[in-house]
């Protein structure tokens, strides 16, 4: 059977949550994502079964939106709230200026660096075990573009929107507006809004997806 879901991924869950959720829930023997979201990510996840599996890529391809919080004045090695928060520094200088001007440094063709924490292959092994087991890879850096980087300023949270091509992660993009400012900076909060003309507006919660297959 041939089935395009939209689902939002909770907090807490992986993308594999959620498609073994399908899977089990809607018999569903052959079901993917098209896009992973961390687990401390929520929003739209697109789930593909039966036939659908086969235009998976063409899902990956499409135009991302993204909204969220980035906290200035401290850093963790995940750039995110996984691993403890270090290295605070003093703010009191940025002003909103500042911040808006950063920002306006990453809007178009960048080239980005994946996080260590993420699922980028190294020699086979994911550099996200690597990083857990306290090993340093070189990531190879690649090119995104950043369509739209809007802020909001309420030191020292930085609320945004963010529109981007396929590829790119949120939190090397966090970690390099932390770097530009000389503060660093790490994600509070990240929602995954839409996929090409694909709505979180349309997505169905986990409970509703149950709630289908009564």
């Amino acid at each position: 059977m041939e089935r395009l879901l939209l689902i939002n991924k909770p907090l807490g869950w992986t993308s594999f949550d959620v498609v073994n959720k399908v899977r089990y829930s809607l018999k569903e023997k052959k079901a993917g994502h098209a896009g992973t979201l961390d687990p401390l990510a929520t929003g739209l996840l697109i789930v593909c079964c039966g036939g659908m599996t086969k235009q998976i890529a063409a899902f990956q391809d499409m135009e991302k939106e993204y909204a969220g919080t980035f906290v200035l004045g401290k850093t963790t090695a995940s750039h995110d709230l996984e691993t403890a928060l270090e290295n605070e520094k003093d703010i009191r200088h940025l002003t909103e200026k500042d911040v808006k001007e950063a920002a306006q440094k990453f809007i178009g063709k960048i080239a980005q660096t994946p996080p260590m924490h993420s699922a980028v292959k190294v020699n086979g092994k994911r550099s996200y075990m690597l990083a857990r087991e306290g090993k340093k890879a070189e990531l190879a850096a690649r090119e995104v573009e950043i369509r739209e980087f809007d802020i909001d300023v309420r030191m020292p949270e930085v609320d945004f929107k963010v529109v981007c091509t396929k590829g790119t992660y949120i939190r090397s993009l966090v970690r390099d507006m932390g770097e530009a400012l000389g503060t660093g900076a790490y994600l509070s909060r990240l929602c995954r809004t839409r996929i090409g003309n694909y709505s979180l507006h349309n997505a169905l919660t986990i409970e509703q997806l149950c709630h289908e297959s009564l």
